[in-house]
């Protein structure tokens, strides 16, 4: 959690770059990612001299051993006045940025484990870096802020991330870029992920589940000296009990695909901020064919995990489409293309949480009930969980729901729960709820957990049917039989059963009466009234 401080800093900050031409909080982000990289890098040289100063080891530089090279780093220029340090930065540093991109993609950069390896991925998206500030006074503040930023403290670079990241919900259009985290944090949650699984979001954007996934992770295997309270009560995990999975968290855990490199450059730092060097962040069209010359091995079963929002709206080009997966689902539909990718990229056995609109859940064209009958016959589709239709307010107020699915098998029920708030109110302004009924997440976790474990130890229909069995309640399951009866039909008032309460009324003579008495003691008081005057 970030300290007061740390928010109004950025905040100011935030507004500076507002009134200094930069509206679009994207670009915001994007310039304040460039300098927290600039940084960062001079950060890992530091660590490098550092430890080559102990060992008496030589070591790979990330910046030339000769004046001009060593101009490039953050603590040698960081203090230079405003017009010098714009045309440093524009001249200078981010070129060196795109030359570290091109370096990296051609020959890799430095050994491996080294701090230039791990800083590769982020180099091949900053090939386009360019300074879009052009307010120098903005500048020398942007830079002043980045330099007093805790960065060596992992858990606070995160959240100072997420920090600016939240501003992109009320940004406009922008707003589509950001799942609520709340609702990123529940999906994890229904999902867990364990440290040894490789999981993967084929539409990333800003890596919203990839970071907090490993946030879930680090709260999870933190040992009781890894967890401790800042000054201002927060909780923060160290997720020391990590440690023997570090290698694989930090090179081949994390994946995530997105076609917009301005996302990619966002989602890789946001990753390294997030303690996550070697994410692997990757520049390709999930659906597109040249997935799998690009990507061969990860285009199908590849993946423990799938956590994903993928794009709702818009059609396909059929001849640029993967055909493997128009082969699962013959249509140009973005939505229903997505959940057919997923099930290809899965292992057998992995695990997906998806949001979807509610069309996939009961469209009745040929291709979604194609679709839902693969989801049924051919693999486990475990639960689906309606959520209310103003969860993606202000940008969307399509109904959806969260699709949890295991790849394999066939489907002997599924688990259904009626979400009906979500803590925030279902407005365009999504403010805060408090109070009994203003939150159904915790209860739907709570739920699930429950059914999972009477699935894990095969209790039979009867047992599972005791608990979850009464439609009247917010949990029930349906058996797949009675979905494949109804044309696969998965949406929840399908089944879902209303009891709708007796209402009695007063009869109306009575009501009339009391009328006629509140009508001659309002003429009596009207009398006195004039009776005054």
């Amino acid at each position: 959690m970030l300290t007061g401080q740390l928010r109004n800093d950025i905040d100011k900050l935030w507004e500076k770059f507002w009134t200094g031409g930069i509206t679009n909080p994207l670009t915001v982000i994007e310039q304040i990612s460039y300098l927290m990289f600039s940084r960062m890098l001079d950060m890992q040289e530091e660590m490098a001299e550092r430890k080559a100063a102990r060992t008496g080891k030589p070591f790979d530089r990330l910046f030339p051993d000769m004046p001009e090279g060593q101009l490039l780093r953050w603590k040698n220029f960081h203090h230079m006045s405003g017009k010098e340090l714009h045309r440093h930065l524009k001249l200078h540093v981010y070129p060196y940025f795109a030359s570290l991109g091109q370096h990296s993609e051609e020959e890799g950069l430095g050994k491996e484990g080294s701090a230039a390896q791990a800083l590769g991925h982020i180099g091949e998206y900053m090939k386009d870096a360019d300074l879009e500030i052009k307010n120098e006074s903005v500048l020398v503040s942007a830079v002043e802020m980045v330099n007093n930023l805790p960065l060596t403290q992992s858990d606070v670079k995160g959240d100072i991330y997420e920090y600016l990241l939240s501003k992109l919900t009320t940004a406009g259009i922008n707003g589509q870029f950001r799942t609520p985290r709340h609702i990123i944090d529940a999906m994890i949650e229904l999902i867990d992920p364990q440290p040894t699984d490789v999981i993967c979001d084929p539409s990333c954007g800003t890596a919203g589940f990839l970071a907090r996934t490993m946030e879930y992770l680090n709260k999870k295997h933190s040992s009781e000296v890894g967890t401790f309270t800042d000054e201002e009560g927060n909780l923060h995990y160290s997720g020391d009990l990590l440690e023997p999975y570090r290698d694989h968290i930090n090179k081949q855990m994390f994946w995530g695909f997105d076609f917009d490199t301005t996302m990619l450059r966002v989602s890789s730092m946001n990753m390294m901020l997030h303690g996550v060097n070697g994410a692997n962040i990757l520049y390709q069209d999930s659906l597109n064919k040249s997935i799998k010359e690009h990507y061969p091995e990860q285009e199908e079963d590849f993946f423990d995990v799938i956590l994903a929002n993928p794009p709702f709206k818009g059609s396909l080009d059929e001849t640029n489409t993967n055909p493997d997966v128009l082969g699962l689902v013959k249509t140009k539909k973005t939505e229903l293309l997505f959940v057919a990718h997923i099930l290809r990229g899965l292992k057998l056995g992995g695990r997906a949480a998806v949001i979807v609109p509610d069309g996939v859940l009961f469209g009745s064209s040929k291709a979604h009930q194609q679709l839902r009958k693969e989801l049924i016959e051919n693999n486990q589709l475990e639960g689906i969980v309606s959520l209310p239709s103003g969860v993606f307010k202000p940008y969307a107020g399509v109904s959806t729901a969260i699709v949890i699915l295991t790849k394999g098998g066939t489907t002997d029920r599924v688990w259904f729960y009626d979400l009906q708030a979500d803590g925030f109110s279902l407005d365009d302004k999504r403010s805060e709820m408090q109070g009994e009924g203003s939150n159904d997440l915790p209860d739907a976790i709570a739920q699930w957990k429950q059914y999972r474990q009477l699935v894990e130890v095969n209790a039979c229909a009867e047992t599972i049917n005791q608990t979850f069995g009464d439609r009247a309640q917010k949990a029930f399951v349906v058996n797949a039989s009675d979905i494949a009866s109804n044309k696969y039909d998965l949406s929840i008032n399908r089944y879902k059963e209303v009891v709708y309460e007796e209402e009695e009324y007063e009869d109306p003579k009575v009501i009339l009466q009391r009328l006629i008495g509140l009508e001659k003691e309002i003429l009596t008081d009207l009398d006195e009234l004039e009776g005054m005057l």
